[in-house]
Parts: C-alpha cells; structure tokens; sequence
C-alpha cells in the first residue's frame, strides 16, 4: 500500500465551487424533510409567495443555524429566515424593525464575548470553560411601532423564536431559554394585535414551553424549525410556499409541561447533586412514559401535519425465518394521498405492545418505520416495513438474556403513536430466549425506578386483546420451539493478531505502541480542545507519525468534529511551504473569538457545508435520505483529506434541558440506532472515510459531564442507552466509536470493559476502533480515568493524546497492570483502520469487507 502524498488542503480562490451548490442544494433538501408542522388551523399555510408578511423574533434575521461547541460548523455563509423570504418572493413588510435588531444583537454578542474574556483574566488555556459556562442569550428586541406595522398592507406575520445551547452546559427551565420572556411575549403581544394572522416559528435545537400559545388566538400555524443548517431560510420558503408540502414528524414527546417529564425535577444541576445522576424512570423514557402512565402530551412522539391528507390501509402482517436466527416481522400497508391539491410523503409508523407478563413494559415501542415516495393527490403507494422479532425482545436481568415473554404481541399502524390503529397481532405459546449473554455494569447502589399500575396496565391489555379477538384480527401463531437462541461467545484478549496489522503491530517498539495509543500531542496548537490537528487545519486531532515510515508505513490519519458537518477552519495560512500555525479559537465560531492575526504567504479556503443538525435531520424519518447526506459529507471528507467524522451524535434525549440535545436524533433507541446507520452508510460509501458514533454512553446531561455518574438499571441501559449504539454497529459496523466522559455505574466509561468490550466488540460484532472524547484521561472530577485503563477495557485511543498519557501506559506495563497483549490489541484496532483509510491510494469502502450486515429495518 502507498501513502497519499499529501498536498494543503482547499483551493486558493474564493470563488464558490459546483460543490458547494450542489451540497447545498441537498442540505435544503434535507431541511424541508425534517420541519415539523405542529399547527395549521383552517389550512392557513401554505402562503402564496409574493404575499406581504411582518417578520419579527429573534431568529427571523439572526436565524441560528446550529449548535456551539464541537457541532458547529464554519461554513461560507448561511441564509436566514429573512433573506430566504425574499429569496422567494415574498414582500416582508418588517425590514426596519429587522435592521434594528441586528445592531441590538452585534452589540449583545460584542458584550458576551467581553465578558467570557474578563472571566479569563488572561489565561487563555481556562477558554472553554469560561465559554460553555456563559451562555448567550438572545436579545429580545425592541418594541415594534404598532401604527407602522398596523399599516404596512400586511395581515400576515412570523415570529421566529430562537434559542442556542451547546455542549457543557445544561439548558434552563428559565424565561428566556426553556420559558418565553415577558419581553418576547409582550413583543409577540404587540405582532398578535397588529396582524390577523400569525405563524409562529420555533428555532430551537430543544424543546420548549409553548403553554403561551393558548394566550393568542390569531396563531394559525405552528412551525418546528429546529436549526436547519446554512440553507435553512430557503427551505423554510419552500415549506411555508407549498413548494414543499411538510411531511416531518416529532421524534420527541412535546409536554403540556415541563415537570410531565418524569425525574423533571431532579435532571441535572436541579437535583443539586451533579456527581450523582440516578435514572429512577428506568426504561420509561419520553413516549414509553407518556404513553404508558397516560399522561397527556402537547404533541405526541411521531406527530406533524401535512398540507394534504392520507389513507394508511393495512394489508397483512407476517413473520418470516421461523427456524432461523433472525425472524422478521413484515406489515404491509397501502398509503393513499386522499387530498385533492397537494402532492405530499406521509410516514408509515408501526408499534408493537409486549406481553405484560414477569417484566413490567411500556405500553407501545416504535418497531418500525417507513417514509412514502411523494404522492400526487388520490396516489397511492404499496409498501413493506420489516423489523427483526429480535426489536420485541426485553431484557431480563437474573437470566442475562433478551427474551420473548409468552403472549399476546400487538401491532399498531398509523402516522403517529397517538392516532395508530391495532392492526393485528402475534401470539407466542411460551417464553423464548433470543440471545444469550453476560450481565455488563451492575449497580452499586440502590436505585428506586418508577413503575406504572399494575391493575391499569392489565386493563389496558386486556382491552386491546378483547378488540384484535372482537374484530377477529389476524393472530400469527409463534412456537418458542421455532425460535432459535444465539449465545454470545465472549473472546479473550488475543494472543496472536492477525493479517497485516498484526505483523505491524508485533514490529513495534513499547515507544511506538504507547504513542499510537494517544493522539499525537505534537500535533496540538496551543490547546487541544477542537484544534490538535496541524495538517488538516482546524481538526480534533491526529494519529501519530511513529510508525509512518518504512517498513510498517503507518501514515496518519485526520479526526474532525462534527455532526452538523466538518469543523474545519474556513481559511489558513501557507508560507513557505508550511502551514501558518494559527490561535484554536480561529476554528470556533467562524473566528469570531479570535485575535486579529497578520496573513503571511498564500490563503487556502475549506468552506463546509452546513448540514441540518441531528434531530432535524431524524425528524424526516427518511433514511435514504440521510445515506444521501451521509455521502456528501463523505466527499467533502475525501476532499479535505479527513479520515473519521467524529459524528454521528446518537445519545437519547433523556430530558428536553439537555443543552446538547440538537445533535441527537430522538428519545426513542430504534430513530437514533436507524439515523446513525444510515448517516454512516453513506459516509462510509466513500471509499476509506469513516464515522464515529457517540457518546458512548448514557452521556445525557452536560452539566459536569466529565464527573457525572449515570446511575441506571442494566435492563434500562441495553433497552434504552445502549440500543441505538447496537443496531448502529449490526446495521452500519462505523469505523470508530466515541466513549463518552461520564461514568456508568462508578466506572468511567472510557474504562469500561463491559461497554467497550463485551457489548460492542462480543455482542454486536464491532470491528473498528474505539477513542476516547477529548482530554477524558486528564481532566477527572470523579474516580480515576487513566490511559491504560482505556487499553485494559478495549478503548483503543486516548484523544487527543498527552506526554502523560504515554508515561501511564508505559509506567502499568512495567507494574504488570497493563498486559503487552492488551495493549498490542488496542494499537491493532487503530492500525487496522488507519490502513484502511483515504490516506492511502487505492482505498475502498469500509463497507465493503462486510457481507453479513444486519439489515434491522427494511422498506421496500
């Protein structure tokens, strides 16, 4: 194999490129999938273009696009609400008001950034923390002149509200953040009294109240924006046009309330207690809990409106591969568009209720899912959704096992939990064991979870079984006979590592094995938060060059953050044939924390493009559609030279306060399991670039997240937190996964063997490399979190790498702490992917040594 031959990344014009339009062109594509129509009373939208409209609210000019922290993206430019109003021909009405804003805001954050400065008293090295630790706050804005607005000609406004969160800090269920303020509202007061109509637009990565609303009769529609990325202004001209009919829905439960959230009043910081975080609601989380303690919820998980209507037939339902080892589940449906104007997508999405027998259940878990093809009016659409029998498995902890319980399963059809309809059902004739397995992480301490009643639950049961018997359903009759059982054959560290890998890795001197454990610290610019890459200017970090050069020709690989797209640096420095060293704060923000700096030698421009963020993205439930964006982050990987996307973010939206919500998919495992593994096919479709999955796991709060200890059953963790990471590795098998910082049941999980080890590389079949997130083994609120504690549980990579690092691990294999063979295990890992990556000529796609993928979901 021959390495690349490097050359500086980017072009030297600034010119836009026939790249960036057609990324762009796909990055809007992508938005309009994912907005979700909350509201739309006597069919208001869509709005003929040309109309006159008021535009007012924070985000209408200053539209956020994305979260801060490692999820931004440094992209060209990005369209706001405004601009893409008048991209598409509407008359806003509004400007004035508009332009007064921005200098309101240009102000506000000239005075936010001055603040986090002063709090650094000259210690730049403290940056982050002071960052995250100050949140910025949009201003509201000035009084709208209500004689001028009154009369503008325009009976129509928006108001986008916006709020921005990002990684390190938790939201607040404050005015201003989780609340409306007052100021907000008064102003929202003032567009209500001025104009007959009113759209409100949410633009925010989390949830929000929205109790305000029922205050103010002339809101006809009800727009959730989410943060659409750089084209998200046009995309929201083509929803609110009817150019594009909606046809997103909810992947969260929107409460009526914030505390209807169970454990609302203990997440995070509000327990008063940030070193402890007990999951008391056990596998009852979002739908699972509204859904089965029958709390009523504003909008229900699965929930969105479309400008037309739609039939979902069901056709049949059957079970396939008895007698193998993958059973599945095939219900087939015919969706009509019965409207008679607008073509539009409806999603198909079925849920299954589990026998209520030894185990406690929720009441209904999504089991799979389907997007139509789009659909004139009175078109129908005949589609197939299969899901593996192994999606209706629980997990019982004395047996260590994911069983079938003996009973009634009942199928539920529609297009969203609410509103489905009992469809069918299967009937099991005894208890079956699917997979057999070992228990990982027990508690060390006793944790009260929530439990539904049980003479309700029964009820509820009860009644659904009367109706499929009632109705005479079809019951598909299943033997546990029929049902073979996979027992998980746990390895032992290997004595021998096989192929080219292993013959490189058993050359290696101790030195080159403990610098190939770390990222390469000498590769850091000034700090290793977001910028400890110098060849791929504004990367997270790099392999080491130790072995780079003949006989093993190890070359290095690029790590860039994302999941919003790449972070890399929108421009850098060339002089004399090196690259400008620059200050890491040039890569945050768009450069806007940055120091004025001299340019020397020639300019090179890596414009990004700007992706939807996660839960938009999952709010379209169309998976081609995310293979589709997937691939185009994987050319602009190849192009930039960067090996893994440190993406796709799959943690649970276990709270609507967590600050980093936006780059997660859903509260539910099987949307964010099913997201993931589509975004990652379609990054590594391209020949040698990968994703990595994080944060693994139950990293759900971001308040004291490097101290933080989740607390939560095992059943909870394997059927809620560890899911969507395990039909991510069958479905997709992503080159790298991330460790998260928290700890998992007193163990930090980058030093968990059950996690890193026995789950994802025994269970599932992981074959990539497995890292740590940024500066885990040397920041420590909690326990200890040490470099070979990482190769002892099979976390392959300490990120971004520190001289420390190198000295534990080689101070524990002296003491005989740490084995030679587990750590030449861990270093095989990162050098059997390093040599399969873009840096070498030839490379093929990841995807391609694999031909026993699982398949989880299928629509056909």
């Amino acid at each position: 194999m021959k390495a690349k031959v490097r050359t500086f990344n980017g072009t030297t014009s600034p010119e836009v490129t026939q790249r960036e339009t057609d990324h762009r062109k796909l990055a809007r594509e992508a938005a309009a999938e994912g907005f979700v129509l909350l509201e739309n009373k006597d069919h208001f939208l869509p709005l003929a273009k040309g109309s006159k409209v008021g535009l007012y609210g924070a985000g209408a000019i200053r539209t956020i696009k994305g979260g801060t922290g490692s999820g931004d993206v440094n992209e060209r430019d990005s369209v706001n609400i405004f601009q893409g109003m008048k991209n598409a021909g509407y008359n806003v009405t509004s400007s004035e008001w508009l332009e007064d804003y921005d200098k309101l805001y240009v102000q506000a954050r000239l005075d936010w950034k001055n603040e986090i400065f002063t709090k650094l008293n000259g210690d730049d090295t403290k940056f982050f923390d002071a960052y995250s630790a100050t949140p910025f706050f949009m201003p509201s804005g000035n009084p709208i002149d209500e004689e001028k607005a009154a009369a503008d000609g325009a009976d129509t406004a928006f108001f986008v509200l916006a709020r921005i969160a990002g990684e390190n800090k938790d939201r607040f269920d404050t005015e201003g953040d989780y609340f409306i303020s007052k100021e907000e509202k008064a102003i929202l007061a003032q567009v209500s009294r001025c104009y007959k109509n009113v759209v409100l637009v949410i633009n925010t990565g989390g949830l929000m109240d929205l109790a305000f609303v029922e205050e103010f009769d002339n809101i006809r529609s009800i727009l959730q924006y989410v943060q659409a990325g750089q084209e998200g202004g046009n995309a929201f001209a083509d929803v609110v046009s009817g150019d594009v009919t909606p046809s997103g829905k909810m992947t969260d439960t929107w409460a009526k309330d914030y505390y209807d959230y169970p454990g609302a009043e203990v997440y995070s910081y509000k327990s008063g207690d940030l070193m402890k975080e007990k999951y008391e609601e056990g596998i009852f989380v979002g739908y699972r809990y509204f859904d089965t303690f029958q709390v009523p919820a504003r909008y229900s998980f699965g929930y969105g409106m479309s400008y037309t209507d739609f039939e979902i037939r069901t056709d049949d339902i059957k079970v396939s591969g008895r007698g193998m080892m993958n059973p599945k589940v095939s219900v087939t449906v015919t969706v009509t568009n019965t409207g008679d104007t607008y073509a539009g997508k409806e999603v198909v999405q079925i849920y299954a209720s589990c026998p209520q027998g030894r185990l406690v259940k929720e009441f209904r878990r999504l089991a799979g899912f389907g997007k139509t093809k789009l659909l004139a009016p009175k078109e129908s659409q005949t589609m197939t959704i299969t899901f593996p029998l192994y999606q209706l498995t629980s997990y019982e902890e004395e047996s260590a096992s994911w069983i079938l319980e003996p009973g009634m399963y009942g199928i539920w059809v529609g297009n969203d939990l609410n509103t489905s309809v009992l469809s069918g059902a299967l009937e099991l004739d005894e208890k079956a064991v699917m997979t057999a397995c070992e228990n990982i992480c027990p508690l060390k301490e006793e944790l009260n979870e929530i439990s539904p009643d049980a003479e309700k639950v029964q009820a509820r049961e009860a009644a659904w079984q009367n109706e499929v018997r009632e109705k005479r359903m079809s019951v598909i009759e299943l033997k546990a006979s029929e049902i073979p059982t996979e027992k998980v054959d746990y390895q032992p560290v290997p004595e021998e590592l096989p192929g080219k890998a292993g013959k490189i890795v058993e050359s290696l001197s101790v030195d080159q094995l403990a610098l190939l454990a770390t990222g390469d610290p000498g590769r850091a610019q000034g700090n290793a938060l977001g910028s400890a890459g110098i060849s791929v200017p504004g990367a997270a970090a790099e392999t080491s060059p130790c072995a780079s050069e003949e006989p093993w020709n190890v070359t290095t690989i690029a790590l860039v953050d994302g999941p919003a797209g790449l972070r890399l640096k929108r421009e850098y420095q060339v002089d004399n044939g090196e690259i400008v060293a620059s200050d890491f704060l040039a890569a945050l923000e768009g450069g806007f924390f940055s120091k004025p700096q001299e340019k020397r030698g020639t300019t090179y421009y890596q414009f990004c493009t700007a992706i939807p963020v996660g839960t938009l993205l999952a709010q379209s439930w169309d998976v081609e559609l995310i293979k589709r964006v997937g691939e185009m982050i994987g050319h602009e990987m190849e192009l930039f030279n960067v090996t893994l996307w440190l993406a796709p973010g799959m943690n649970i939206h276990r709270n609507p306060l967590c600050g980093r919500n936006f780059e997660y998919y859903s509260e539910d495992p099987l949307i964010a399991g099913m997201m993931a593994a589509a975004m990652t096919l379609g990054v590594q479709k391209v020949p040698g670039c990968g994703t990595t999955i994080k944060h693994f796991a139950c990293n759900n709060q971001e308040d004291n997240r490097m101290g933080s200890d989740s607390i939560l059953s095992e059943r909870a963790l394997r059927e809620i937190y560890l899911k969507g990471f395990e039909i991510a590795v069958k479905d997709a098998q992503p080159m790298s996964i991330m460790t998260s910082y928290n700890l998992i049941n007193g163990v930090h999980a980058a030093n968990c063997y059950d996690t890193c080890t026995k789950a994802a590389r025994d269970e599932w079949g992981f074959a990539g490399a497995i890292m740590t997130d940024w500066t885990t083994t040397n920041v420590q609120i909690q326990g200890e979190c040490t470099a070979a504690g990482c190769m002892r549980a099979g976390n392959d990579m300490v990120m971004p790498g520190l001289p420390e690092d190198h000295e534990n691990i080689k101070k524990e294999l002296a003491d005989g702490t740490l084995t030679m063979a587990e750590l030449k295990r861990c270093i095989y890992n990162t050098v059997n992917i390093v040599l399969q990556s873009n840096m070498y000529e030839g490379a093929v796609s990841y995807l391609d040594q694999f031909d026993d993928l699982d398949t989880y979901l299928v629509v056909k």
